[in-house]
């Protein structure tokens, strides 16, 4: 059903469409994130150092994620985005159960790498479903509140992890028909497979959207979209490495807090899941949102680089709240000052995905998708965690010493972003205008070989 504006979906659709992806995100980032709560007691089944886990945590999901994420960034530009989600929820829901079956390291490590692959899927398709569901100002929002899954899974994971151990110190392992004797962490990986493949039945309430906006319709050939992010490379450079810096240090702080709690200041891992989960699931959805409403009422106002200026907002907040949460004493303040920390670093990352839709044609956006979370999956899940740990592990060579590692990693990523995103706001404009350019010459083309006579 369309409504009277300009021919896109029914509020009811879109906003339908944007609830169902978004379920889709918070179960990807559960099983995503979900490790982090784990640390120990994988770590003791396992016998494998931080390094080792967080090689697990970060580089094994990521480098598949986004070396698989480009092509299937392309099928999302050329086929059905509804079918290509649903088919890579059930592959990385299948690999989630499959991590709950391992028993060695290289078998964790295998299941990791696909449930990368699966979630590779998702984004690229849905960031192109939602640009196509909502006119041009309400577009930050509707990706912002998709991109809250984000953090409901991730505070989920964390929760759910926390409730799980607190289950498990006083039942033990528990004994499942046909794999018999389990450990707590494998059950909450069989039970996330399983209600990733039941989340798929509700993708058939999906409806593809008519393509629309610059290039709609068009199968743009590769080398015309090399062409295009080379001339566009100063925006997409300051763009997509900026906003990795502020996931380098999301990412690379969300992976070690759970144990920095643990480790210096003696909280239990079921207390951790608990407090720390909420902060996530109510701060992060609050940043993420705050961030995609101040994007779209600034654009509103005249500020056509709104989404990057809200990036560089974001990683001016983070900057001393970086610096100074580890390095408290009290863990009551630590929390306190964790939530503002956690709101400043959701802020960025519906905006981000909103910015990219703005400054490429529809033919190109999951392409340029796919790029973009390449870049900040690689640098803010692959190296983020690890970076962490390398610290800890070779730098202080000491396990307690975990604060300062976090103090060192995020403070250099976050300054990193503010430097790149200011640059980035010049070359942004410049690309908007670049993008209404040509679109006319290719109007122009498709006129010329209209007018040409038949052979």
């Amino acid at each position: 059903m369309q409504n009277k504006n300009n021919g896109y979906p029914s509020s009811l659709s879109a906003w339908t469409t944007v609830a169902i992806l978004m379920v889709a995100y918070v179960l990807s980032f559960i099983d995503r994130q979900i490790l982090n709560l784990l640390v120990e007691p994988i770590r003791r089944d396992l016998v494998i150092s931080d390094t080792q886990m967080s090689l697990l945590m970060g580089l094994s999901f990521a480098l598949f994620y986004t070396v698989c994420g480009i092509p299937l960034g392309r099928l999302a530009d050329t086929r059905s985005r509804r079918g290509l989600i649903a088919v890579g929820v059930l592959f990385w829901s299948a690999a989630t159960a499959a991590c709950g079956m391992a028993r060695l390291y290289w078998q964790f490590l295998l299941c990791r790498i696909g449930v990368g692959v699966g979630e590779a899927a998702l984004s690229p398709a849905a960031y192109s479903l939602i640009a196509d569901s909502f006119p041009k100002e309400r577009r930050a929002t509707a990706i912002s509140v998709y991109s809250m899954g984000v953090y409901l899974g991730s505070g989920l994971a964390f929760l759910l992890g926390g409730l799980v151990i607190k289950f498990a110190s006083a039942q033990g392992d528990v004994h499942l028909p046909l794999l018999g004797e389990v450990r707590p962490w494998q059950l909450i990986f069989l039970a996330l497979g399983a209600a990733g493949a039941l989340f798929t039945l509700l993708m058939l309430a999906v409806r593809e959207p008519q393509r629309r906006g610059v290039g709609a319709g068009v199968v743009v050939p590769l080398a015309e979209v090399g062409r295009y992010l080379h001339s566009n490379r100063r925006t997409v450079v300051c763009h997509n490495f900026g906003f990795a810096g502020l996931a380098f240090a999301g990412y690379g702080s969300a992976a070690w807090i759970p144990t920095f709690y643990i480790r210096t200041h003696g909280w239990d891992a079921g207390q951790v899941g608990v407090i720390y989960g909420s902060l996530v699931a109510v701060f992060g959805c609050l940043g993420i949102v705050f961030g995609g409403r101040l994007a779209d009422w600034m654009a509103k106002h005249g500020r056509t680089d709104a989404n990057m200026r809200v990036g560089l907002f974001a990683a001016l907040g983070a900057l001393p709240l970086v610096v100074l949460f580890p390095l408290l004493d009290d863990s009551f303040w630590v929390t306190v000052l964790m939530a503002p920390t956690v709101f400043c670093l959701s802020m960025p990352f519906g905006v981000a995905p909103a910015a990219i839709q703005e400054i490429m044609p529809n033919a190109m956006r999951g392409q340029a998708s796919a790029i973009y979370l390449f870049v900040i999956t690689l640098i803010g899940l692959g190296f983020g965690p690890t970076a962490v740990a390398l610290v800890t592990d070779y730098v202080f060579a000491d396990d307690k010493a975990l604060r300062y590692s976090l103090v060192i990693v995020t403070t250099i990523a976050v300054a990193s972003s503010v430097l790149l995103l200011w640059a980035g706001l010049k070359p942004y404009r410049e690309s908007l205008k670049r993008l209404q350019q040509w679109g006319m010459e290719s109007q122009d083309d498709s006129l010329l070989r209209e007018a040409q006579p038949s052979t």
